[in-house]
């Protein structure tokens, strides 16, 4: 059983592998850092505060009140959208090209996270299947 929670928790935290592997990009390209710092630091950030929720929605749903593990699960998933997009925001008002780097790596990191986190749901129900 080992084999595949681990196989799971890398899935589940792809995004912060591509999140470090983009730091060596920024570099090399000459990207603005000032996009990938505040990007980077407010990403980490909300995946502390996804993985705080999580652990309530997992709770909630433990004793069986369905409707509060939901919410939980939207607050989650809003707060990140909402917060990353007030942060490339930001960074874009006070540089076009720092923001422009910024909101290319949020896109490509929501659409990996999105994406680990319907693989992962995939992974877990076919593993508790019997």
């Amino acid at each position: 059983m080992a084999g595949p929670g681990r196989s799971s928790l890398a899935l589940r935290n792809v995004d912060l592998l591509v999140l470090a592997a983009g730091l060596p990009v920024f570099l090399l390209a000459g990207l603005p850092m000032l996009g990938y710092a505040v990007l980077a630091g407010v990403w980490l950030a909300q995946a502390v505060v996804e993985y705080m929720f999580e652990r309530r929605a997992n709770r909630a749903l433990g004793e069986g009140n369905r409707q509060a593990a939901m919410g939980w699960t939207a607050v989650t998933t809003l707060t990140r959208v909402w917060v990353i997009a007030l942060a490339v925001l930001l960074v874009g008002l006070q540089d076009r090209e720092a923001g422009l780097a910024a909101a290319v790596l949020a896109m490509v990191l929501f659409t990996i996270h999105l994406a680990a986190r319907v693989l992962t749901r995939l992974f877990e129900s076919a593993g508790d299947a019997p």
